[in-house]
């Protein structure tokens, strides 16, 4: 994942991914603000190709492993729900 975030909670959500999570990288904007083109494909190209990019597929990886064992049957994201939905009845 390419983050360019541009207000309210993308910045976080950037920070997420890139420095927390370890799953993309931030695009830096130029003095102006702007994303150039040039620094997104720069980007993309660190994503699929570039050095961190076997670091970033194991790390996604990992985190969709985890997510599935959430929602599987007896996750935690399945109990969560079944709570949530226990205390609307």
């Amino acid at each position: 994942m390419v983050g360019i975030p541009q207000w309210t909670d993308q910045t976080t959500n950037s920070k997420f991914v890139h420095d927390i999570r370890g799953v993309g990288i931030r695009a830096s904007a130029d003095e102006k603000g702007i994303v150039k083109r040039e620094e997104v494909e720069h980007c993309i190209r660190q994503v699929t190709e570039g050095e961190k990019s076997a670091e970033i597929k194991k790390n996604a990886i990992k985190w969709r492993k985890l997510a599935k064992e959430a929602m599987d049957e007896g996750g935690s994201s399945d109990k969560n729900f079944d709570e949530f939905a226990d205390k609307l009845i």
